[in-house]
């Protein structure tokens, strides 16, 4: 490489949006570039990194540099530049509402942009060598899976607004949320499941508490009502005897990968209740051990086995399958390190996409 240019250019490709914010605001462009550009630089780079730290409530913020972790100095003095509509309208998607009646609705309608940004995140953390980021998002990926299954009889993704007026859960026949004994739910997860139906009619700090602690609970929930209850209620009754079958197979598969090789690295490393960080191999290898555990179960486990070109073969296959609809990687980080290379007019040509596949490293 021989002029700074070409370095930025380098940091792009890598989706190194912090290592490119600061040297923009150090100056490092400042004879080629005006402060506009630099501006612009420093906004895409802070949404890129919100976008891979998966900061999910400034998803749809234009404004991405105000309060990020990366360098803002120069957006701050240029504050009409923002991010472009076009990438901040497709993070919408993917965010999870910060008030209960906030409008879209985004993840909770729908989890499975959220799931594409998530698979797009590992394979760029892959090619990145980060792996404890890699295994930490393979754990978030694990703790709402059951909720990406439900989506599709459902017709959302546990949205509590939906949850309250449904009468499969609020109805005389519905033991959701109740001290039943006839319920296997937990504690916590029956404290969670009531609070769903009532966190509505909160406040904002309420609701966020719901969303930190609860969620993920209320998904566990409905995996138990798919898969191990001995007595169903409303909530499993009211269902069509095929999508009863489609959800306890989807629910199997959801706790069979909760519970795999790869997602039980997270307690060794960083992120999890150690201080070891996984090699680039050893979550290969746990991967490789993880896909065969819950290819061997059949159904619609087999999924997992598609060789489909993914850093960790088979993942977007899975999530296809407990999703019972396709979920390819989204291209929202890539088309985001785009921008930047165009304000540095560079080749658009970027490592990793769901066009371009990156190798694993070795």
């Amino acid at each position: 490489m021989e002029t700074v240019r070409e370095v930025l250019v380098a940091l792009a490709r890598r989706y190194a949006f912090r290592e490119l914010a600061f040297l923009v605001g150090a100056g490092a462009v400042a004879d080629d570039l005006t402060t506009r550009d630099a501006a612009k630089l420093q906004q895409l780079c802070a949404y890129g990194q919100r976008l891979l730290d998966l900061d999910a409530e400034d998803f749809a913020n234009p404004d991405a540099a105000r309060g990020a972790t990366t360098d803002g100095s120069l957006a701050e003095v240029v504050d009409d530049e923002l991010v472009p509509k076009r990438l901040t309208e497709r993070g919408r998607r993917c965010r999870m509402r910060q008030s209960p009646h906030e409008r879209p609705r985004a993840a909770l309608t729908s989890l499975r942009p959220a799931y594409r940004l998530l698979l797009e995140v590992i394979a760029v953390r892959w090619l990145r060598r980060e792996t404890a980021s890699v295994v930490a998002v393979l754990h978030i990926a694990s703790e709402y899976a059951a909720l990406l299954a439900w989506e599709a009889v459902l017709g959302h993704a546990g949205d509590p607004a939906e949850l309250q007026t449904d009468p499969a859960f609020i109805g005389p026949q519905s033991r959701w949320g109740h001290d039943d004994r006839r319920c296997p739910h937990t504690r916590p997860q029956k404290s969670a499941a009531s609070r769903s139906l009532r966190v509505m009619d909160e406040p904002a700090t309420g609701w966020q508490a719901y969303l930190d602690r609860q969620h993920s609970l209320v998904a566990n929930a409905l995996r138990v009502c798919a898969t191990r209850c001995p007595t169903p209620c409303a909530v499993m009754t009211a269902r069509t005897t095929d999508d009863r079958e489609q959800l306890a197979e989807a629910c199997r598969l959801a706790a069979a990968y909760g519970e795999c090789a790869a997602v039980r690295l997270r307690h060794s490393a960083p992120v999890g209740h150690g201080f070891g960080v996984p090699s680039p191999a050893e979550v290969a290898a746990a991967w490789q051990t993880s896909r065969a555990a819950i290819g061997r179960r059949g159904g619609i486990a087999i999924a997992v086995m598609t060789d489909d070109g993914f850093p960790l073969p088979g993942l977007p296959s899975l999530f296809g399958a407990i999703a019972s609809a396709p979920l390819t990687p989204d291209t929202l980080l890539a088309d985001t390190a785009k921008e930047i290379l165009k304000v540095l007019q560079a080749k658009e040509d970027m490592p990793w996409s769901s066009r371009s596949m990156a190798r694993s490293p070795r």
